[in-house]
């Protein structure tokens, strides 16, 4: 891609952040997303991220670009994964997965590489390895899921740790699980261009849970999509949800209700994994308070240009 945009940390954002987004990026790879503006609504990236500790990522596979990850290096996290959304046209592949050579060699390819053993001990430290999540009760949580992308290759490329937090079973093939795919519905249904997608974790208010002591544990998962685009004659039951749309889920079955309230009368397995769903805004302003930063996801609130004036979709 040629695009030369850069990405545009806000400066002022608060420097002092809550301990889970501490650090400093380390290394000399790339410092914007300009190789794979794409996936982001307008070609932008999320405003109002400080930049200290992140890491933007390109993810490339097989010598092309499949979707965009904000990563930080000390958390062995992705704050999100963005991309857009293509229908599986075909099974969810076999699990091979993935690191970046890039985070452990600043001189090293940017293409996305199978673990080997044993791991090279740059990349243990730069980067989550499988042996973090061995016997960790989580499972790997995918931020850009498999089955939200179109070809074997697309979908073979969201097996990069760098695409994943510690997610409980109960969340991940539970109540996420539904979440994704009802938005994969919304958009088969309803959509008549692009869904731009952004999904990510989010610390805890107050301490850091790890696994292993290396991985940083989100208390909640958050995703929003753009559809700028869309059918004229919505049902108006589906009006809330265009052309943006969110919602947050619950990854600890002992977190408050203040965010997401718990279902009692759901099956035991499931239960305090809920999921809800809300407006952009509501996301941004819980991202806003949860993250000490002024976050706004979508370039004109997903908004098109219609002369002089923003109108909705």
């Amino acid at each position: 891609m040629s695009q030369r945009k850069m990405l545009r940390f806000s400066t002022g954002a608060p420097l002092l952040l809550l301990s889970w987004f501490g650090g400093l990026v380390l290394g000399e790879i790339s410092s914007d997303f300009s190789q794979c503006l794409d996936f982001f609504y307008e070609k932008t990236p999320p405003q109002g991220i400080s930049a200290s500790g992140y890491q933007p990522i390109c993810q490339r596979y097989k010598n092309q670009y499949h979707f965009a990850s904000l990563y930080h290096r000390q958390y062995r996290t992705p704050l999100y994964s963005a991309y857009i959304l293509s229908p599986a046209d075909g099974k969810r592949p076999n699990s091979i997965w993935m690191y970046e050579p890039q985070l452990a060699f600043s001189r090293a390819s940017s293409e996305m590489k199978p673990f080997r053993t044993p791991v090279d001990q740059n990349v243990m430290e730069s980067q989550a390895v499988l042996q973090d999540y061995k016997n960790s009760n989580f499972t790997k949580g995918h931020l850009n899921p498999s089955m939200h992308q179109k070809t074997k290759e697309d979908r073979e490329a969201t097996f990069t740790l760098t695409n994943i937090v510690p997610q409980r079973a109960g969340s991940n093939s539970g109540p996420w699980s539904r979440l994704e795919s009802k938005v994969l519905e919304r958009f088969e249904a309803f959509c008549e261009g692009p869904m731009y997608v952004i999904t990510g974790a989010m610390p805890y208010e107050s301490g850091s849970r790890w696994i292993n002591n290396r991985v940083s544990v989100p208390e909640y998962m958050w995703s929003a999509y753009c559809c700028p685009s869309y059918r004229s004659d919505l049902p108006e039951s589906e009006q809330p949800f265009f052309p943006t749309h969110a919602a947050v889920g619950r990854n600890d079955r002992s977190s408050g209700e203040e965010i997401v309230p718990i279902n009692v009368k759901v099956k035991a397995s499931v239960r305090g994994y809920d999921v809800k769903q809300m407006s952009l805004e509501t996301l941004e302003g819980i991202l806003r308070q949860r993250l000490a930063m002024p976050i706004s996801l979508f370039a004109g609130q997903c908004q098109k240009q219609s002369g002089k004036a923003l109108v909705p979709c």
